[in-house]
């Protein structure tokens, strides 16, 4: 561990601790710990990367902290840590398992090393332990105003699938644990404007304050003829992004339009980069039925993918997967999902991300059950059909590219 992990390490300890031991009304923690087990089937054509064709494993648990203070009547401090041990296959510590990579952590002024052991200088063999402050903000609450100040979560749209106005710290389809979004680097701004109004501003600071790597927004949210209305105006290292997100209920149905379109590199000093714009949009219904079956359907538009499997690598190289967050590699999908209550404490799902344009499909089910109060197992997995090639360098389909995931997970609030 090199010197700069030790002193933010020793000093969230020695600010977290205190909550632990005298927990009143001007302290308290909770947290919660969580382990996965988890298997990738990669598809046979990749096994020359990862020296077998067969099946990998992990096995990872985390460990969360949250810690609050308030300091005064008007002001409290938020703390948050993860303690991550992870052990896995060597080569998942080298090669993501999916082809849909997106580093959430990428708006932070500064930090330190998320690998604790091994030093990121050293080779992982199968074991390594990981470390995240992801949260460390002050909330100030004046009398027109709420005022955040450092590593916090920001998060935008009601989409259920894909949010096309969420660009900074989204989390992918696949990803396993999405309970807590991120932390980045940032202030913000939440103004009260009427019932159930507000206008919502920030700046999230790059690495090193670069503007290039930075990103600001202004979101103006009302509610008028009962929906619930956002506009907003994003800018992310040097794109322009303008955004709307509408949410209401039509007869007991729930819809939701959530839309965005990116000028790509408008806020850049040299303006003809060669990126193009590009609009992304979603749309969707869900109903819950007196049974306690709920359902939906959500359709996204993707205008920075490819009609042609063929063309789907070349993706990669583009602003809207390198800088925007995109990771899909398709124009159109449709996404229809049912979740039911088989009892009080058993809950099933069902989703099938499909890509219309290749006919490829991304098959999720799921089941948790509520052991106890404050514990939970679950299980699941995410399984990819469609074209496969023989070629590792060739895609014919998406999600014929992708591995089969299955696992299981345990997870203990307190």
């Amino acid at each position: 561990m090199n010197r700069f992990n030790c002193l933010a390490l020793g000093l969230l300890v020695s600010l977290m601790l205190p909550a632990a031991v005298w927990a009143s009304d001007t302290y308290s923690v909770d947290g919660y710990y969580k382990s996965f087990f988890v298997g990738y089937d990669i598809p046979a054509r990749y096994s020359a990367f990862y020296g077998s064709d067969a099946p990998l494993g992990s096995v990872s648990s985390r460990l969360r902290l949250n810690g609050t203070w308030w300091f005064s009547d008007r002001a409290h401090l938020r703390l948050s840590y993860d303690f991550a041990p992870r052990v896995q296959d060597h080569l998942l510590f080298v090669l993501p398992p999916t082809p849909t990579v997106i580093d959430p952590s990428s708006y932070r002024i500064v930090d330190f090393d998320s690998r604790l052991y091994p030093t990121e200088s050293e080779d992982v063999a199968s074991f390594a332990v990981f470390h995240n402050v992801d949260r460390a903000f002050v909330t100030v609450e004046m009398d027109r105003f709420d005022l955040y100040l450092g590593r916090q979560p920001i998060a935008f749209g009601s989409a259920r699938v894909v949010n096309p106005t969420d660009v900074i710290a989204p989390y992918t389809y696949e990803t396993l644990d999405t309970e807590d979004r991120i932390g980045v680097d940032a202030v913000r701004a939440r103004i009260p404007t009427g019932f159930m109004g507000e206008v919502d501003a920030g700046y999230v600071f790059g690495d090193d304050f670069e503007f290039e790597k930075s990103a600001f927004f202004l979101r103006a949210k009302l509610y008028a003829m009962k929906t619930d209305l956002s506009l907003m105006i994003l800018g992310f290292r040097e794109n322009l992004m303008v955004g709307i997100d509408m949410a209401r209920s039509i007869g007991g149905t729930g819809c939701w339009l959530e839309a965005a379109h990116v000028f790509s590199d408008a806020l850049a000093e040299d303006d003809d980069t060669g990126s193009r714009d590009y609009f992304r949009g979603s749309l969707g219904f869900d109903y819950s039925f007196a049974n306690n079956t709920y359902v939906f359907v959500e359709y996204h538009f993707n205008q920075a993918g490819k009609d042609d499997a063929a063309e789907y690598r070349d993706s990669y190289s583009q602003g809207a997967y390198l800088k925007g967050s995109v990771y899909l590699l398709g124009r159109h999908y449709l996404t229809p999902g049912v979740t039911w209550e088989f009892t009080p404490l058993i809950y099933g799902s069902m989703q099938l991300l499909t890509n219309l344009s290749d006919q490829s499909i991304y098959v999720t089910p799921s089941i948790e059950y509520n052991v106890a109060e404050n514990i939970y197992l679950s299980g699941g997995a995410f399984i990819g059909l469609g074209d496969s090639p023989d070629w590792a360098l060739e895609m014919d389909s998406e999600f014929g590219s992708y591995p089969d995931i299955f696992f299981t997970s345990f997870r203990l609030y307190f």
